[in-house]
């Protein structure tokens, strides 16, 4: 298959798709993938379809997110409808595990998800309930539902808040480790945020890395993630995620993004440029009208961060 890159040279592997905005926890750091809010949901023929025309253009991984996407009981049929993609390597999903059973863990194991990340911001009591508004309980139990089904790996996806979190990655590298989890360390993003907002609560991760760094007994670059960096600390695997003024992140960037309510979108942090694909699917045009869509979304794509000059949207 000819490889397809937009027009900075970059290839589209990674199609990360919000299956809905509905959430059972409402954290109020959170940008719900950069998407205004809506009701409108996609059927899941409708994912599959376009899904399946995004591997025409190199799409070979799914990213699952939502809101919360264990809010649609219709999850393991969609799961299902997208492993039968052969093009498709990987399957997983985001999630914050309040709802991940172990009987629905291992029903959607079964129905074709390879893993999964849980939105975790600390495993103090006190420091989650102060964060996200509910108990503990449910969401440890969804980690511990989702390592028994084989969802591996387990990734813990932990957004550093200054002065909520920012002094407990001891504690989660302990937990990722005695799980078998890596550790995600995500920068807060300023995605539909004010300036007072993120300035109280970003928490730069520089000085983190160089400790990170000077402790590792090996170091290796995800050039399809954005060239990211994983450092093994011990036995575990801690990724660095520093997306905010980063021109290496976005230049080696490969996602595309499919909102709910079926728009593509080009780039979480631009509200620009978003391409209505859903609707003239449902009006039943063209399948190469459907592809012009897709092609222009690619083509539309842009490093948000450049060599050049940075822009914001604080």
């Amino acid at each position: 298959m000819l490889l397809i890159t937009d027009r900075y040279c970059r290839p589209i592997v990674n199609l990360r798709i919000s299956l809905t905005q509905q959430c059972d926890l409402e954290c109020f750091y959170c940008h719900r993938e950069g998407q205004e809010h809506s009701h409108a949901e996609m059927t899941p023929e409708e994912i599959f379809k376009i899904t399946r025309m995004g591997t025409e253009f190199g799409i070979r991984r799914i990213k699952l997110t939502g809101g919360e996407p264990l809010t649609r009981t219709d999850l393991p049929q969609i799961v299902h409808l997208l492993s039968s993609l052969t093009d498709i390597q990987e399957i997983s999903l985001v999630t914050n595990a309040r709802q991940l059973t172990l009987e629905r863990a291992l029903e959607l194991k079964r129905s074709g998800l390879d893993r999964v990340n849980v939105n975790l911001p600390s495993v103090n009591e006190d420091t989650y309930r102060k964060i996200v508004g509910r108990d503990i309980r449910q969401a440890l139990a969804g980690v511990k539902a989702a390592a028994k089904a084989g969802l591996n790996p387990i990734k813990v996806n932990v957004v550093l808040l200054r002065g909520l979190n920012s002094d407990e990655v001891q504690s989660m590298m302990r937990f990722a480790e005695n799980i078998g989890a890596v550790l995600q360390l995500i920068e807060l993003e300023p995605v539909k945020k004010g300036e007072e907002f993120y300035t109280q609560y970003h928490y730069p991760l520089d000085d983190l890395e160089r400790e990170l760094s000077s402790k590792a007994s090996s170091v290796r670059v995800r050039h399809s993630m954005q060239n990211r960096r994983v450092y093994t600390v011990g036995g575990l695997d801690v990724e660095i995620v520093k997306p905010v003024e980063n021109s290496e992140f976005c230049m080696h960037c490969t996602k595309l993004r499919l909102t709910s309510d079926g728009k593509l979108k080009p780039c979480l942090m631009s509200q620009e440029h978003l391409l209505d694909i859903l609707t003239p699917l449902r009006r039943g045009e063209d399948s190469g009208i459907l592809r012009q869509i897709f092609k222009e979304a690619i083509d539309l794509r842009r490093p948000y961060y450049s060599t050049v000059g940075t822009s914001s949207i604080r």
